[in-house]
C-alpha cells in the first residue's frame, strides 16, 4: 500500500509515554475504588443490541457502533457499562451479595461527532452500589468521585460537583399534571444550550402550561435548598427536598462539602434516573463533565429482573486527561527500570547473568543489545528513563564488584549486586 493507514477517526494510539498518562490515571481510580471497599468486575466489549434499545429505546442506535454478526445477531460494541452490570445483576439474581459495591474500568464506544473532551473511543471508570436505597449510598459515590479528584492532584476549587435530585423535579411535575415526563427531562437537560424560545417551546409541546413553565423556571433559579422550600406543595416532593437536606448533611460528614453544590439544573438526560442526579465539572466550565451519574431504581427490572435499588456513576479518561493538562498536572517522561546495566568490558553473557540475577529478585532491570561504546549505552539508559546506571565488567573494581551512578544526581558508588 503506498498511503500510510491512519486510525479510525475518534479513537486514539497510545505510544509508551501516552500510557504513562493513562496509567497514572487509571492507577488513581484503581486505589480510591480499593479505600472505598469496591470490588472489580468486567464484561464484553460487545453485547446483544437489544440490551441498550431496551434500556435507551431504539433512538439509540445512532449513537452506537452496531452489526449483525455471521449468525445473524443484532449486536453493539458496549457504550457504556450500567447496561452489562444490570445484566449481570439480574443473572445472579437474590444471590447478588448486597450490597454489592462494583467498579469497572471498561473501553467504551460511541458513535459521536469528535471534540475536546469528546472522542468515539475512551475508557471510563464506573462506580455502582447495587441493593441499597439509602442516601447514604448516594454520598458515599459522590464522596469517591470527589476523593478521585483530589488523588489526581485537584483541589475544590479546580472541581465542582453540581447536585439535584430526579425525584423533586418529577414529583413538581406530577404536581403540574405532566404525564410525559421523558422529553421534559431531555429539554430540562438541553436547557444551557438551547435558545429560550426554543426551551419553552420543548416545554409546551411536552404539555406544560405557561403556569408550569414558570414553576419550573423559578426551581432551576433557585441557589440553595432553602429557597426550593416554597416551590413544592406534596409530600412526595417534601419527602425528596428532606433526602437532598439529607445528603448534603453527609457530605459534610464525608468532608468534600467544598467540593458540592445544589443545583437544580442538573437533570441528566438519561430517562432511568430516578433520584438523586449529579455532574462533576472544572469550575471555570471549559470542559463537558467530568463524570456524572445518580440513582435508577428501576433499571434492572426494566431489563428482565427485580426491581433492586442502585446508584453509580461514570468518569471518563478523556475529560479527567484534558483537565489534568491544563492544570499541569499530568506526568511527563516514559517511566523507566530501575536499573540500566551498562557492559564495560563487552561480556555480554556477564550483562545477560547479572540482569537474571537482579530481575530474580525483584528488580527493574533493562540494558542495550549488543554492548556497544559506553556513551551509546548511557545514552539509551536516558532515552529509557533509568533511574540509575550500573557498570558491569569494569577493571577499576573487584571482580564481584560494580559501579553504580545515579543519573539524576549524578553520583557515583561502588557495591556489589547482592547489594542492589
Amino acid at each position: 500500500m503506498s498511503q500510510k493507514i491512519q486510525p479510525p477517526k475518534g479513537t486514539r494510539d497510545f505510544y509508551p509515554a501516552d500510557m504513562a498518562v493513562q496509567n497514572h490515571i487509571f492507577s488513581a481510580w484503581r486505589r480510591v475504588c480499593a479505600r472505598f471497599g469496591f470490588q472489580e468486575y468486567e464484561g464484553p466489549g460487545f453485547e446483544h443490541l437489544e440490551l441498550y434499545t431496551g434500556k435507551s429505546g431504539d433512538e439509540i442506535v445512532g449513537q452506537l457502533y452496531n452489526f449483525q454478526d455471521k449468525g445473524g445477531r443484532d449486536i453493539a460494541l458496549r457504550p457504556e457499562m450500567t447496561p452489562t452490570l444490570a445484566r449481570l445483576a439480574n443473572q445472579l439474581g437474590r444471590n447478588l451479595k448486597r450490597p454489592a459495591r462494583w467498579f469497572s474500568l471498561p473501553r467504551v464506544w460511541r458513535y459521536e461527532k469528535q471534540q475536546r473532551g469528546r472522542l468515539r473511543e475512551f475508557f471510563q471508570l464506573n462506580m455502582d452500589i447495587l441493593g441499597s436505597d439509602s442516601v447514604s449510598a448516594d454520598a458515599e459515590l459522590i464522596a469517591a468521585a470527589c476523593r478521585i479528584c483530589e488523588e489526581l492532584g485537584l483541589k475544590s476549587g479546580d472541581v465542582v460537583a453540581r447536585i439535584s435530585s430526579r425525584r423533586l423535579i418529577s414529583t413538581l411535575l406530577d404536581e403540574l399534571g405532566c404525564t410525559d415526563k421523558p422529553p421534559v427531562y431531555l429539554a430540562l437537560d438541553r436547557r444551557e444550550k438551547l435558545p429560550r424560545e426554543s426551551f419553552i417551546a420543548g416545554l409546551s409541546e411536552a404539555g406544560l402550561s405557561d403556569d408550569g413553565i414558570r414553576r419550573l423556571d423559578a426551581l432551576f433559579e433557585a441557589k440553595s435548598l432553602s429557597e426550593v422550600a416554597p416551590l413544592v406543595a406534596s409530600d412526595e416532593a417534601r419527602a425528596a427536598l428532606s433526602e437532598l437536606e439529607t445528603l448534603f448533611s453527609l457530605l459534610e460528614a464525608h468532608q468534600v462539602g467544598a467540593w458540592c453544590r445544589f443545583d437544580p439544573t442538573v437533570v441528566r438526560g438519561l430517562a432511568y434516573y430516578t433520584g438523586v442526579v449529579y455532574e462533576l465539572f472544572d469550575a471555570g466550565r471549559s470542559l463537558r463533565a467530568i463524570a456524572g451519574g445518580g440513582r435508577y431504581d428501576d433499571l434492572l427490572a426494566k431489563l428482565g429482573g427485580e426491581r433492586l435499588p442502585a446508584v453509580g456513576f461514570g468518569m471518563g479518561d478523556v475529560v479527567i486527561a484534558e483537565l489534568l493538562k491544563d492544570k499541569g498536572l499530568l506526568p511527563t517522561g516514559i517511566p523507566g527500570p530501575e536499573l540500566w546495566l551498562v557492559s564495560v568490558d563487552g561480556d555480554e553473557t556477564r550483562l545477560a547473568g547479572a540482569a537474571a540475577f537482579l530481575r530474580s529478585r525483584g528488580k527493574e532491570v533493562g540494558f542495550a543489545f549488543g554492548g556497544g561504546k559506553l556513551g551509546k549505552q548511557m545514552q539509551a539508559a536516558q532515552e529509557n528513563g533509568a533511574r540509575k546506571a550500573v557498570f558491569v565488567g569494569s577493571d577499576r573494581v573487584a571482580a564481584d564488584q560494580v559501579e553504580i551512578k545515579d543519573l539524576a544526581t549524578g553520583e557515583q558508588t561502588v557495591g556489589t549486586l547482592e547489594a542492589l
